[in-house]
């Protein structure tokens, strides 16, 4: 259901919650997410142009969150790379259905509106501070010192 580009975008912006404030160079971001370099590349422009991110060059530069994690919102990051498309009217074109949706495409669009409800309740302050055994999506080294816990893959 989610593209290769959203999980990308969503490992990058859960390690940068994880470091934040401090920025991160595209070396070190592409290493923890286990992202292609260019390919990460690319999605953090994205989140750039959709202020979720900013760089900035230079010694002391990286990228960093332009919000803090528990202001950010896991739609937030989903519509600034690949907004979840709602189903408003038939997506066969069938005139006689117009904006009555027939019931498998009800469904469909029901489901897509939960998804949208549930990324949109959800920050990514609350997902790192989830108990879990595993990391969210990618290793944050300086989340685990923090809580001084050795919290596993």
């Amino acid at each position: 259901m989610f593209s290769q580009t959203v999980e990308y975008a969503l490992r990058a912006v859960v390690y940068l919650a994880g470091q934040a404030p401090e920025a991160r160079t595209t070396d070190q971001i592409s290493e923890a997410t286990q992202v292609p370099k260019p390919y990460l590349s690319k999605v953090l422009q994205n989140l750039g142009r959709s202020d979720i991110v900013r760089s900035q060059r230079g010694v002391g530069g990286g990228v960093t969150l332009v919000k803090t994690p528990a202001e950010l919102t896991i739609l937030e990051v989903v519509d600034a790379v690949e907004p979840i498309v709602r189903i408003e009217t038939c997506p066969l074109g069938l005139k006689s259905h117009g904006k009555h949706l027939c019931p498998l495409h009800r469904r469909m669009d029901d489901a897509l509106a939960m998804v949208q409800s549930a990324f949109q309740k959800t920050t990514l302050a609350e997902i790192l501070a989830e108990p879990s055994s595993s990391t969210p999506l990618c290793d944050v080294p300086s989340l685990r010192s923090r809580k001084g816990t050795t919290r596993g893959k």
